[in-house]
């Protein structure tokens, strides 16, 4: 059963979802039967790279609050974050347009180390302050997750995985997703924003229970006796 996950890595609250869909699967009896897919989702395409600049100094200028106002707001968020283990520390980080983040990331999820390189990117965005916009800080991550840093170079000079983000981008918007993180459930079920872990609990269970009306799944009675297996072994 697949979960596609639409998500952008400055969203505070996408950080948030996915520990709180994680928490559910470790509850779920068949979490090792789910595959998670990240896509790429930008709230701001057009945002020039300051990294002079926090974020909370690029809201308080683009929303037009004050300065103290934006840091109560931020700081609701970082308690929430604290809830599920994470520390936020908004203060310092950095405004930085994420395109070439989500082409590592694209380029991760091509070699089967997608959601590695999501945690290294929000876990660097909201507590260690990184720019997501330095491509040498890019390179950096990529070798952090095994990725070859040549292989990291080249993704960030061909239009390859820039392509597949806005062919995310564009499926979310035929899907309807009006802001992230949005999670669909075998494009039958989905929760739109950081949820709640008991609503991220009763829709695995329910995706679940529809996905086996279409995939059923054999109960195999004896299977370990009188019998033979392909590499010709006998029991």
């Amino acid at each position: 059963m697949k979960v596609e996950i639409w998500s952008d890595i400055m969203c505070p609250f996408c950080y948030i979802g996915k520990r709180r869909l994680e928490a559910a699967l470790k509850n779920f009896d068949h979490a090792d039967k789910v595959q998670i897919e990240w896509k790429s989702f930008l709230l701001n395409p057009d945002m020039q790279t300051d990294p002079n600049k926090s974020t909370v100094e690029y809201l308080a200028e683009t929303k037009g609050w004050s300065l103290e106002q934006t840091r109560q707001i931020t700081l609701q968020v970082s308690e929430m974050a604290e809830g599920e283990g994470l520390y936020y520390q908004m203060d310092k980080t950095v405004v930085a347009n994420a395109r070439n983040a989500h082409n590592i990331l694209q380029l991760a999820k091509s070699l089967g180390k997608g959601d590695q390189m999501k945690e290294r990117l929000l876990k660097a965005y909201f507590t260690e302050g990184a720019n997501i916009d330095n491509r040498e800080t890019l390179f950096g991550f990529a070798e952090e997750v095994g990725i070859d840093r040549v292989r990291a170079m080249e993704c960030l000079n061909t239009a390859e995985f820039m392509d597949k983000v806005n062919k995310d981008i564009e499926e979310s918007r035929l899907l309807g997703v009006r802001g992230v993180p949005f999670f669909v459930f075998d494009r039958k079920f989905a929760i739109s924003g950081a949820q709640s872990l008991e609503v991220f609990e009763k829709t695995l269970e329910r995706a679940w229970a529809d996905y086996l009306k279409e995939h059923p799944i054999l109960d195999i009675a004896g299977s370990d006796t009188a019998a033979c297996d392909v590499e010709g072994n006998c029991n």
